[in-house]
């Protein structure tokens, strides 16, 4: 990373740090049910398939280092009345072994679709305008739920010829909207017994109480009851229409969740840097100083003196130069809310690459009122 990429970036994170301060500052909204907990029961459950995309303008597998593609076309031809005695001869450029994958949304009944994703699980160069055939999907349990096939859909482009190579996005990754059809539905477990569960998103004592006390307001006393942090236990009606009713109104409670523990999270491979509306920072001093290392190589040619016989060589002449800046020491202030501790690390003047090690020596001496969290 260049010195002027360091400087963007940091740019870049002050702004979106002070963004948050800037939210963080004013009131706290509330928030539904809906969007901090889910149902016990209503979920997805993924889809899986394996299958062949024909129809590539040459860009399919090479079936010398891909054999399953080709034991494929053999067993699909097989099923279909074709036998090929001499398949290990086959040459299939235009066919490709992918992938498919979905999602099945709860309550999805046989009759509806879904768009499916595709995936190349061979060396294709490309699944542009390939054609998938006739997909399974299963589901964790070994059953099908789906059937997939349609025109395959890559939002992407690409050229070679003569050793050169331009390519725009991927090319071995492909999407069918609507491209699969449910076939059986998954039993739901909503309608069984006088109670449902609610199940917060991220674990929250304080959270769990504020959800209990919502809906006791709403409904009355006793309605709902927490089992732990994530999990509540809310009193239904037993008919179902009623219940759908009742649940499209629990939904629709709001309230204020309460505030999350303290966490920075830190991307060594990228140096970004988060941190929540909770981190606080106590008063501490900071020495920081940069290492720069510029190596400066220059090629030249050597050439013999006539009549000499030798060779003519190329000889590199590398220069090595070493620059330390001093490092000061900074005074800085506490800071009781998100706002005072990105002023207070702006003022050091780190590149992003750097602060990961002043948040973690700043977090040791127990100046960062945070947890780290390293990804």
């Amino acid at each position: 990373m260049n010195t002027l990429s360091v400087s963007r970036f940091a740019r870049l994170l002050s702004t979106l740090l002070c963004a948050a301060c800037v939210l963080v500052g004013g009131s706290v909204h509330a928030e539904r049910i809906k969007d901090i907990a889910s149902i016990q029961g209503v979920r997805q459950n993924q889809l899986i398939g394996y299958g062949l995309v024909v129809g590539l303008d040459g860009s399919g597998d090479q079936t010398t280092q891909t054999p399953f593609t080709v034991q494929s076309v053999v067993s699909m031809l097989q099923q279909m009345g074709v036998n090929l005695p001499q398949a290990t001869s086959l040459q299939l450029k235009n066919v490709a072994a992918v992938v498919v994958t979905t999602s099945l949304p709860s309550f999805a009944q046989p009759g509806q679709t879904l768009d499916v994703t595709v995936s190349s699980m061979g060396n294709a160069k490309s699944l542009r305008g390939g054609t998938l055939l006739m997909t399974p999907l299963k589901g964790a349990d070994g059953q099908i739920y789906g059937m997939a096939q349609g025109n395959v859909l890559v939002g992407g482009a690409g050229a070679a010829a003569n050793g050169s190579k331009a390519q725009v996005n991927h090319l071995s990754v492909g999407r069918i909207s609507s491209g699969a059809t449910v076939e059986r539905a998954v039993p739901s477990v909503l309608g069984q017994g006088n109670a449902i569960f609610l199940e917060l998103n991220d674990t929250d004592f304080s959270t769990a109480s504020r959800v209990v006390e919502a809906v006791n307001q709403k409904f009355g006393a006793d309605t709902a009851a927490a089992q732990d942090g994530r999990v509540i236990r809310v009193r239904a009606p037993l008919i179902s229409d009623e219940r759908v009713s009742f649940l499209g109104t629990l939904e629709s409670i709001s309230l204020t969740p309460a505030l999350g523990a303290a966490k920075v999270i830190l991307n060594a491979r990228t140096g970004s840097v988060v941190m929540n509306q909770s981190v606080t920072l106590d008063p501490c001093a900071v020495s920081h100083g940069n290492l720069t290392v510029v190596i400066n190589t220059e090629n030249t040619v050597s050439q013999p003196g006539p009549l000499s016989k030798g060779d003519t060589v190329t000889v590199s002449n590398s220069q090595i130069d070493i620059k330390k800046d001093p490092g000061l020491v900074l005074m800085i202030k506490g800071g009781p809310s998100l706002s005072d501790v990105v002023k207070s690390l702006n003022a050091i003047g780190a590149t992003p690459q750097d602060l990961l090690a002043i948040l973690q020596a700043l977090k040791a001496a127990g100046s960062l009122r945070a947890d780290l969290e390293i990804i």
